[in-house]
């Protein structure tokens, strides 16, 4: 009868030094390791669909937020995508000496393509032509063919491109072609008239 008291004391004795002694270095580890992550991680998960990041991720881009732009076929001819979701990318044609003209709600509605270094290109896209511009807010923003490039808000997957042709801030967006041409809605065969 003795046994089973003593070890039964023992083994609470043990359980509580040892759930003190963790208490106060769990407690330190746990927070330490979100508040660390938040800043890094979570502005880049959170924009992954629109390239590297938007003005927030600026700071924390990574050559892991490298965007890539792709080509990809649509009713109106082949034209270009970027990032994980393969979103089409558009130009605008307000943007004139390969500057944005395009910022606050007009980059609501059109966030810019934008990257942690150079792009990256693959299908029928022109490695070339790719390039990069410094945006106001310090982020990179992706250009094509001197146009600098945009997704559109109610575009949700690879097959959307509901900004085709729409006039809005004072101009026209356009799909893009690999020439880096911007595509018209009535021309359909991917030619493309050139985009100033």
């Amino acid at each position: 009868m003795k046994n089973p008291l003593v070890f039964g004391c023992a083994a609470a004795a043990v359980a509580l030094a040892a759930g003190c002694g963790s208490s106060g270095k769990s407690t330190s580890a746990t927070t330490a390791a979100p508040a660390s992550n938040a800043p890094g991680t979570t502005p880049a998960a959170g924009k992954s669909a629109y390239g590297a990041g938007g003005t927030s991720g600026a700071a924390s881009a990574t050559t892991a937020n490298v965007v890539a732009v792709s080509s990809k076929p649509a009713k109106m001819g082949t034209i270009l995508a970027a990032g994980p979701k393969h979103l089409t990318v558009y130009l605008f044609e307000a943007d004139k000496g390969g500057q944005s003209a395009c910022s606050g709600a007009c980059a609501a509605a059109w966030p810019p393509v934008t990257t942690g270094g150079q792009p990256q290109g693959s299908g029928s896209v022109s490695a070339a032509k790719l390039g990069t511009i410094t945006r106001p807010d310090g982020t990179k923003q992706v250009t094509y063919n001197g146009h600098p490039l945009y997704f559109f808000e109610k575009d949700g997957d690879d097959g959307d491109a509901y900004g085709q042709g729409v006039k809005a801030f004072g101009a026209g967006w356009y799909v893009v072609a690999p020439s880096g041409k911007k595509i018209d809605n009535d021309e359909g065969s991917g030619g493309g008239s050139s985009a100033s």
